[in-house]
């Protein structure tokens, strides 16, 4: 704190030097700090960021396992920091801190074992109350904020099964294979949040064999979610150029804007990435080999249908070329044309739609509807959020 370092004393001292414990890098080259508490003159609590995987690593290593250790013995388990969380996809920062993020860790017990409710109760009692800093224990009503506290820590310890933990977040269990209908029932970013993160502690293998089961779609599933999402682009990519026609220039942007996100998530399963949700879609496409963005900010950035459709053709020809690199169809022509005898610039994805499609050799997939995996053709948080809900959708679509 500006004007504070003379009076902030011994512990703002220590907390100085001990920025660094522990360091190493992070994506893009940025210093992997703690995020540690120090006491300003005037009383005021201050922090350095320290990203939440990291956090979780040692909080794991430094003070749950030594807990449980002491009470229960050497239980075998694997550790993790998995699922929902933006520490998860490697995009929080000092933000996050406030809601669901903290000193947060996953103990897998072995599938039968029962001991999990008593190692989260006594975790309550025998956890510090904070750690590098952060409080331990959670307040609020389904969305948890770390708190201070002088008595029992509510804390983000999950003590599960993998079994359990599969079925309350995928609706199924990878161990036992995953079947068409699995993968496209489950949205991409639950995918991400599933692959994502980091295993601190897998003796048995059981959450590195599973992670590897999910770590891409297998080639049929990637051959039609592609489709899917080129079929995307073609319902709508004469659009831009029949609203500005008509003097619909608003209309034209938000068509061009669906445009694009739909562009960004093709370019992510293209380079056999997962398609976060909406917050984080940009973050996941900015780390792609790619020199797209220029491209598709100038299309948002467009006051006119004719500069904004010209930007969008450069968009569609750059990802038809990307298409052709892969070697999953034959070469198609990237170039733009016109639309049928109308003077709008498409690429005619449906091209690309249907080679994907031939080249699918499970004959119920490739008769299936050209609708998606479930976050393709429904993006409402409340259903794709809800297990049970989605996987019951998807099924119906298969009906």
């Amino acid at each position: 704190m500006p004007g504070c370092e003379a009076g902030a004393g011994a512990e703002a001292a220590q907390a100085r030097a001990e920025v660094g414990a522990g360091a190493g890098r992070r994506r893009g080259g940025d210093r992997l700090e703690n995020r540690l508490r120090w006491v300003g003159c005037d009383g005021m609590i201050g922090w350095v960021f320290i990203p939440g995987l990291e956090l979780s690593r040692r909080f794991y290593r430094e003070a749950v396992w030594p807990a449980v250790v002491a009470r229960f013995g050497d239980v075998p388990h694997s550790a993790a920091r998995v699922g929902g969380g933006s520490e998860v996809l490697g995009f929080d920062t000092a933000r996050s801190a406030d809601h669901e993020w903290g000193p947060r860790v996953q103990l897998f017990l072995a599938d039968g074992d029962d001991r999990g409710p008593a190692i989260h109760a006594a975790l309550r009692e025998d956890l510090p109350k904070e750690f590098l800093g952060h409080p331990t224990h959670f307040v609020g009503d389904g969305i948890g904020v770390m708190t201070p506290t002088n008595g029992p820590v509510d804390h983000r310890v999950e003590v599960t099964t993998p079994a359990a933990w599969f079925a309350a977040h995928l609706g199924f269990d990878p161990r036992a294979g995953v079947s068409t209908a699995d993968w496209l029932g489950t949205p991409a970013q639950t995918l991400a949040e599933v692959t994502g993160g980091a295993v601190f502690h897998d003796p048995s293998g059981v959450l590195s064999d599973a992670r590897e089961r999910l770590a891409w779609y297998p080639d049929d599933v990637w051959r039609y979610v592609l489709a899917c999402q080129w079929q995307r682009l073609g319902q709508e990519e004469a659009f831009v150029g029949r609203c500005g026609e008509v003097g619909d220039e608003l209309g034209s942007a938000i068509v061009a804007a669906r445009q694009v996100r739909d562009l960004v998530r093709l370019a992510l399963l293209a380079h056999r990435r997962y398609p976060p949700y909406a917050k984080w879609l940009g973050s996941a496409f900015r780390l792609l080999p790619t020199d797209l963005a220029p491209v598709l900010r100038a299309v948002l950035a467009a006051t006119d249908w004719h500069t904004r459709e010209a930007h969008l053709a450069a968009a569609y020809t750059a990802l038809a070329e990307a298409h052709n690199a892969l070697g999953l169809t034959a070469p198609l022509d990237p170039s733009t044309g016109p639309y049928h005898h109308r003077p709008y610039r498409v690429l005619r994805t449906d091209r690309f739609a249907r080679a994907l499609i031939d080249g699918i050799t499970d004959p119920a997939l490739r008769r299936r509807p050209l609708i998606g995996a479930i976050d393709q053709f429904a993006d409402n948080t409340d259903l794709v959020s809800n297990v049970p809900l989605r996987r019951n959708v998807l099924r119906h679509s298969f009906e």
